[in-house]
């Protein structure tokens, strides 16, 4: 697949929306992996670097979300950076390759899907619940290499706090390391199953439909071997 050995490179520019934990971990993630972090942003607007957010820049970003309970438009002066006030990362048409919803429900619509796809975005994964309208879903999912829906590509908080009741239950203690390594191995078995699943319904990378149908596969066999169902 094209998206595949695209992403395979580093310094991808990748949009985020939101300045809370997903968005957080995420930019975490985009900057250990080699991407750069493009934009962020809150109730008031939107703070976007073209060049992408150095670990100088984000750390003091955390401080001023996580400490001191601020606004982004507080960080307007910072160096290559442009406060955008009452806008959506998603309506300021900035080319990326990758973009990560983490901020709200429906928050990209059909034309904020539109202006990802003339900006150059090729892979959209949510991070947030039903951060997509339906309208802006079946767009994108026509003019962007692969779209990972929130069920699935949200589902790593979910999946930490299975990995920290386990570490409970056996009286445990794993390093940051080791429960990412873990973390890593969950969310590659949920792609594989969404993908899969997407095959054997011969919906090649519909992963939206891959992850639905997917969940309801694993409750219905559930339900039929406890003797609920009798079909």
């Amino acid at each position: 697949k094209q998206w595949y050995q695209r992403r395979v490179r580093e310094d991808l520019k990748v949009l985020i929306s939101g300045s809370g934990n997903v968005a957080q971990f995420a930019a975490e993630k985009v900057l250990q992996l080699g991407g750069r972090v493009c934009s962020f942003s809150d109730s008031t607007g939107t703070l976007s670097s073209e060049q992408g957010f150095s670990r100088s820049q984000l750390d003091q970003l955390f401080e001023l979300k996580n400490v001191k309970r601020g606004r982004l438009s507080e960080l307007s002066g910072i160096p290559g950076a442009t406060y955008h006030a009452g806008k959506s990362v998603w309506q300021l048409g900035l080319a990326c390759d990758v973009a990560l919803p983490c901020a709200t429900q429906n928050e990209i619509t059909v034309e904020g899907a539109k202006l990802l796809a003339e900006g150059g975005c090729w892979c959209v994964a949510e991070g947030a619940n039903m951060p997509t309208t339906n309208e802006a879903v079946e767009f994108l999912k026509t003019k962007v290499d692969i779209y990972l829906p929130g069920k699935a590509a949200n589902a790593g908080g979910v999946a930490t706090s299975a990995l920290e009741m386990a570490q409970n239950s056996a009286r445990l203690f794993w390093s940051a390391e080791e429960v990412d390594e873990k973390l890593k191995g969950i969310m590659n078995n949920i792609f594989a199953t969404s993908y899969q699943t997407a095959q054997e319904f011969d919906r090649p990378w519909d992963l939206q439909f891959g992850a639905n149908a997917a969940g309801f596969l694993k409750v219905y066999k559930a339900y039929k071997a406890m003797g609920y169902l009798k079909f």
